[in-house]
């Protein structure tokens, strides 16, 4: 059952196709109908985003975001390279972002992660797509070791301002999507197979608009 906020909106599910339907929407929104996959197919398990505290959940759905939020939402957000170069949201607008919050001791976490670095692989060197894989124990050296061990060529960033809740609310893996406005397309709790066909059509068409 979806929120009445969602129906307020004008989104509505079909339980027979499972597919999320927006009526009477632009076609700007439509891009949204992309991620009906990342909600219809959740079986999942996420984690406490606090070191040691797997609290896993599972049998649940995604969270995910239908509609765009306010794009002050990204103002003021900042992430840490291992060089300690400072990346601003705000100066990424332009360009999709797709940010991922994980930690190295978190198994739905680890689990999804060759299927993001399958995903970045298929944008090659695209320069309208930008992924940050977030350390929410702000622990670079440790994670990008993790990646190292693993040959993923995934670029590892640690928090270097306060995360809001619309981005994280306190489960990790949390995936946030950014459209070229800095606006949420979407939001992801849970593990996810985001090498499937589908996910990667939406990006593409997040990239196109």
């Amino acid at each position: 059952m979806l929120s009445l906020k969602w129906r307020k909106q004008g989104i509505n599910f079909d339980s027979i196709s499972g597919k999320l339907k927006i009526m009477n929407r632009t076609k700007k929104k439509n891009y949204m109908l992309a991620f009906h996959l990342v909600l219809s197919t959740a079986i999942l398990t996420g984690c406490s985003n606090i070191e040691g505290r797997h609290n896993e959940k599972t049998g649940q759905q995604t969270d995910i975001v239908a509609e765009k939020t306010d794009n002050d939402v990204e103002k003021g957000i900042t992430f840490q390279d291992g060089n300690g170069n400072v990346v601003a949201l705000n100066d990424l607008k332009g360009k999709v972002v797709f940010i991922n919050f994980w930690a190295t001791w978190c198994p739905p976490c680890i689990a999804e992660m060759p299927s993001i670095n399958e995903l970045k692989a298929k944008f090659g060197e695209n320069e309208n797509i930008i992924f940050l894989m977030v350390d929410v124990d702000g622990k670079h050296k440790k994670s990008q070791a993790f990646m190292d061990k693993r040959e993923f060529n995934l670029p590892v960033y640690i928090p270097h301002s306060e995360i809001p809740k619309e981005f994280l609310s306190g489960a990790i893996p949390t995936t946030v999507i950014l459209d070229k406005k800095g606006a949420i397309a979407a939001r992801i709790e849970g593990g996810r197979d985001y090498s499937k066909p589908e996910i990667v059509n939406a990006l593409k068409q997040l990239i196109e608009e």
